[in-house]
């Protein structure tokens, strides 16, 4: 199928490993230059070689995206190289402190910054350029912890967040002919995940848990999350709008190590 995104524009956040990284090359692969940024300049520096590879229409910058300052030089800067933006994917996540009770109003600022307030300050930024657009579509990237108890709330908290900031937007938005969708990817292995890591430290664990939580007894994989991701990007999702769209194979509970 074509997905009628070549020669569009497309950001991703996070866009230099895990999901980030796979959805770029994804939206590469269909046609689309692609902006990315991270907090590393070696893992920008690899991922746009691997895109590069791909599309002639790649370009990455470094950027901390609990700062509004990189945000908005990040995304003038995609503008400027990529001429325009189609699509926007928010893909940053992750979780400051410990388990619910020990975690600090610290670690939950912080935690809801790196997940909620990262796709309010970036779709804030983007949208003024989406508009002068035929149609643009928005993907946040939440998680199944959004909905399903797991530990550590202040990271379920930010992620529910999520869920409701593009239920809400999708209404906000739709006569700018701007789609906004979530994706909630379920426990994703890649080589420098948590997962792997849980593999290696705790192998019994680990088998445990995808025998017990997962139907088809695996995790899925960035590409598998990217695909649906490059689908929502594209305007063959035009009547998909507002939704949270699980890819978790069935998972029945986010967390071996609370559940296993």
């Amino acid at each position: 199928m074509d997905l009628g995104l070549d020669g569009k524009a497309a950001i991703v956040t996070g866009g230099s490993r895990g999901i980030g990284r796979a959805t770029a090359l994804g939206l590469a692969a269909e046609g689309c230059g692609v902006a990315i940024c991270g907090r590393g300049s070696d893992d920008i520096d690899r991922a746009l070689v691997d895109l590069r590879q791909v599309s002639n229409r790649a370009w990455g910058q470094v950027a901390d995206v609990t700062s509004s300052a990189d945000v908005n030089s990040f995304v003038d800067g995609a503008v400027r190289e990529l001429g325009g933006i189609d699509a926007l994917v928010c893909n940053v996540g992750g979780f400051s402190g410990g388990e619910t009770l020990d975690a600090t109003d610290e670690d939950w600022m912080a935690t809801l910054d790196m997940n909620l307030m990262h796709a309010v300050r970036t779709i804030r930024a983007t949208v003024p350029h989406m508009k002068s657009r035929d149609h643009a579509s928005i993907v946040i990237v939440s998680s199944i912890s959004g909905w399903k108890p797991g530990p550590r709330a202040q990271y379920g908290a930010a992620k529910a967040a999520e869920i409701f900031l593009a239920s809400s937007l999708a209404w906000d938005l739709a006569a700018d002919h701007i789609r906004v969708n979530t994706i909630c990817p379920g426990s994703i292995y890649f080589a420098t995940s948590g997962w792997a890591d849980y593999e290696r430290d705790d192998p019994e664990g680990y088998a445990r848990f995808l025998k017990n939580e997962l139907p088809e007894g695996r995790l899925g994989t960035d590409f598998e999350v990217a695909e649906v991701i490059t689908f929502l990007c594209s305007e063959r999702s035009r009547w998909i709008n507002g939704a949270m769209v699980p890819v978790d194979g069935g998972q029945s509970r986010p967390s071996g190590r609370w559940f296993n």
